[in-house]
């Protein structure tokens, strides 16, 4: 690998010349420039990043706080994280990855210039690390939306919205009485942004069209899907349609309604909140929303490197929702 003294050498100048050049902190004549740049691009010479970033003030580098949180899905967030460091690369960017759940590695990364912004994952209602982030001389993005944004730009899949699109989908189905099986009750009970969204979004939907509705928090796990699904059929024996917003319990879910004697979508509709892969992984293609975490996490970046250009001041951007009929729903006969 090239050095600077190669450079240098090649050129017929000295290294602090070489660096003049790299930084631009000093007028340097054409000719020399030209000698320089042509050695650079020769020996294929890459400033050191340590390097670059005192020249020029970035660092090139985005920090990307993914905290792995009790009931998240690991596997759904690493479709986020794919998005954002694969858009990072083509955007010449690399991607430092907290795992931290407090803002104590926020403000170490942020205070020791690692980083040029800031991508924040898993946020909750009322997030505790809002104050910290809007103090932070780094432009933040969040992938989620808190009660109150401001000041931050957030992108995210209309959770809401997702809420509603699934319990509409089965009342014009005919379903008269639906259940949300939901996200772990530590997800519930952190009020992370995306689970209480779906909620509202949810029974909006079921109060609009008059549909009697139940919610019930799932453990991502065998038993815990048992439970749920034992809770849904005790509380609310007529429910015909279930949405379900927990990926690693949705094959569980289906395992047990079958158990309980309950064809789907015959005796139980099926509607997932989830990626498509997932949706297409089970025991029949079941009709879902799609969450699309690599472009979420694409989008993230760019809102970034908008920010970073100085041309963009902080906004919301929310992916409307898609539903994809299959197999799990069908028209209920009156």
């Amino acid at each position: 690998m090239a050095t600077i003294e190669d450079v240098a050498k090649a050129a017929g100048v000295s290294a602090s010349t070489v660096s003049y050049v790299l930084s631009g902190k000093r007028s340097i004549s054409a000719p020399t420039r030209r000698r320089v740049e042509q050695a650079i691009a020769t020996l294929g010479y890459r400033p050191h990043a340590g390097a670059r970033a005192l020249a020029s003030s970035r660092t090139n580098v985005i920090g990307l706080m993914a905290p792995l949180r009790s009931g998240v899905d690991v596997s759904v967030v690493m479709q986020f994280v794919t998005g954002v460091v694969t858009r990072a690369r083509d955007v010449d960017h690399d991607v430092l990855l907290l795992t931290q759940d407090d803002s104590g590695g926020l403000e170490r990364v942020a205070a020791g210039s690692m980083v040029d912004a800031i991508v924040v994952m898993d946020v909750e209602a009322d997030d505790p690390r809002l104050p910290v982030l809007r103090a932070l001389r780094q432009p933040t993005v969040l992938i989620g939306l808190p009660h109150d944004p401001a000041g931050l730009s957030c992108v995210d899949l209309d959770f809401e919205a997702a809420g509603r699109l699934g319990a509409v989908r089965l009342a014009q189905e005919g379903h008269r009485q639906v259940a949300l099986v939901g996200s772990p009750p530590e997800v519930m009970d952190r009020h992370t942004s995306y689970a209480d969204r779906v909620v509202r979004g949810f029974r909006q939907g079921c109060d609009e069209h008059g549909v009697r509705h139940v919610v019930v928090p799932c453990e991502p796990t065998p038993d815990g899907a048992r439970r749920a699904v034992d809770a849904v059929l005790a509380d609310a024996p007529g429910t015909t349609g279930l949405v379900v917003h927990n990926e690693r319990a949705l094959p569980h879910v289906l395992a047990h309604l079958a158990e309980r004697g309950h064809d789907v979508p015959g005796d139980a509709a099926v509607v997932a909140i989830c990626p498509t892969d997932v949706a297409l992984a089970q025991r029949l293609p079941l009709t879902s929303i799609d969450i699309p975490g690599e472009l979420i996490g694409g989008v993230a970046v760019d809102m970034v490197m908008a920010r970073l250009g100085g041309d963009q001041p902080a906004e919301t951007r929310l992916i409307a929702p898609e539903l994809t009929a299959r197999a799990s729903t069908a028209a209920r006969e009156v």
